[in-house]
């Protein structure tokens, strides 16, 4: 239960720092109605799978073949998570979202659109493997860790589905976008908490 928790807050809080896959949930909400977002965001969703299976199937070799190298891959897993923690911190990019090109776009087109913004995100592919071996232990049951799996993709779509319900009304845009910079703040300093957390118990186990 402890590591289930663990894999969804991280989850959520590098969900709602504004990247590639906000921007395209955003755009389309704002350009093609609430539907299209929500198809964004269920795109996105399926695009975390990806990362999840060659994740799963990556980690279980380790583990077979170098349990000791697993262990140090826990820990740089963690220094990452530290990382995008102090990246997102000190971040003073604005997101900038493209807001032309609004003629009408096929409901599967956005739905690919969202599915390839995801799978293609090599950020998305380190926060999944730096996740899944601080969580994956040798012995831990498929199931259980395809269970992980749905829960990332269940709190990607999750948020999406928010962010996309919101933005499609005026009153709520750009909102978020106007306290970024705060948001990073929180975010990051939290992500960090949880890198040296885990960090510190990978150390106590070399």
């Amino acid at each position: 239960m402890i590591a289930l928790l663990a894999v969804a807050l991280i989850t959520l809080l590098a969900s709602i720092v504004p990247g590639p896959d906000f921007a395209m949930v955003t755009r389309n909400s704002y350009l093609h109605g609430r539907r299209a977002g929500l198809l964004a965001a269920l795109g996105i969703a399926l695009g975390v799978q990806v990362h999840v299976f060659y994740t799963m199937f990556g980690v279980g070799l380790i583990i077979a073949s170098a349990p000791a190298l697993f262990t140090v891959i826990k820990t740089v897993g963690a220094v990452y998570l530290i990382v995008i923690g102090w990246k997102t911190w000190s971040n003073r990019a604005g997101l900038v979202i493209d807001l032309h090109g609004g003629a009408s776009v096929p409901r599967h087109t956005i739905l690919l659109n969202g599915f390839l913004t995801n799978a293609l995100n090599p950020k998305t592919t380190l926060f999944v493997i730096s996740t899944y071996t601080q969580v994956v232990q040798p012995g831990t049951p498929l199931s259980v860790q395809f269970g992980y799996g749905l829960c990332m993709s269940a709190i990607h779509l999750t948020w999406f589905a928010l962010v996309a319900i919101f933005f499609s009304q005026a009153s709520f845009r750009l909102r978020m976008v106007k306290h970024q910079r705060t948001l990073d703040r929180l975010i990051g300093t939290l992500l960090m908490a949880l890198g040296v957390l885990l960090a510190c118990a990978n150390m106590d186990k070399l």
